[in-house]
């Protein structure tokens, strides 16, 4: 059964997507295996390989031991040996009897695995070829990307991407950001990883056919409209079901509606909201100085 990869740079939307792909029931949602931090990340029973960097890059020349991890992912094989030996903790636990049910029971029902980790961008032609994933790659407005990363006070360390010596060797511009190391300008760096992205999401999408670029605003501001082109894409049924659940989980806010959420041990999936009135906030996380700057950087 084919599974989908929905990524994109962190807040971009690729929570928010995986769930809603998950409204009708056809898959089973797995939280960023490729976290480097745990939770979500490190954690084996979900991907039994170590993950060394932010952005770990995977390609065939690397792919020895990532292959026969990810396959047990997509094919919802638990590890519970392998989680047991390394995390113990009663939130370890209680995560671990979340997933190994999750994927139990979406095996035996024959469910398809959903992969929501934006730190997988730059490897979803790895993805795409080598898993035969549908992939979902996310774009967001660089206002309203730079806007979030701001408000939580996120940056980029470059030499995470740039000490990988294959991911620059499969995207040499990457090497554009090397006069950004150690850079203390948080917005200039967010707007270079943007542009990093934006570059590397275009060239992926042009090369595998299995690659679909999706923009976060056409999906906050139609919901059913771009959905449904989603769940085309990935080969997802569009349901009553699916669309009434999406309906309510983007328009939580404006309505009262509680739609539905991942609930518990997840730290980083989507809340529902009302997606247009998103929009429009998004904007306001920048003085109109740095929104002018952001323009400007973001157009080099």
């Amino acid at each position: 059964m084919t599974p989908v990869l929905v990524t994109g740079l962190p807040r971009s939307g690729t929570s928010w997507t995986g769930k809603m792909l998950s409204a009708g029931g056809e898959l089973v949602y797995v939280n960023e295996p490729l976290n480097p931090q745990h939770p979500p990340g490190r954690c084996p029973g979900v991907l039994n390989a170590q993950v060394t960097h932010r952005f770990q890059y995977i390609c065939p020349d690397n792919d020895e031991t990532w292959l026969p991890a990810f396959a047990d992912t997509v094919a919802l094989r638990y590890r519970f040996l392998a989680e047991l030996r390394r995390n113990r903790s009663p939130y370890d636990l209680a995560r671990m009897a979340r997933y190994g049910t999750a994927f139990t029971l979406g095996r035996l029902t024959g469910r398809r695995a959903l992969l929501d980790d934006p730190f997988a961008l730059f490897s979803a032609g790895w993805f795409a070829e080598r898993l035969g994933c549908r992939v979902v790659i996310l774009l967001r407005d660089p206002v309203s990307f730079v806007g979030s990363w701001q408000r939580l006070g996120w940056t980029i360390y470059f030499h995470e991407l740039l000490e990988q010596p294959l991911l620059v060797r499969d995207h040499p511009h990457l090497e554009e950001l090397r006069p950004l190391v150690g850079c203390q300008d948080r917005l200039a760096k967010a707007v270079a990883l943007w542009r990093a992205a934006r570059t590397v999401a275009a060239d992926l999408a042009a090369r595998h056919p299995g690659i679909l670029l999706a923009r976060y605003e056409d999906l906050a501001a139609d919901p059913a409209r771009g959905f449904r082109r989603l769940y085309d894409w990935s080969g997802l049924t569009w349901s009553v079901r699916a669309e009434e659940r999406i309906s309510r989980a983007c328009t939580a806010a404006a309505t009262g509606a509680g739609g539905f959420a991942w609930s518990g041990l997840s730290r980083t999936a989507y809340r529902p909201m009302d997606s247009r009135r998103a929009l429009v906030t998004a904007a306001g996380r920048l003085t109109p100085e740095e929104i002018h700057r952001v323009r400007e950087l973001a157009s080099r």
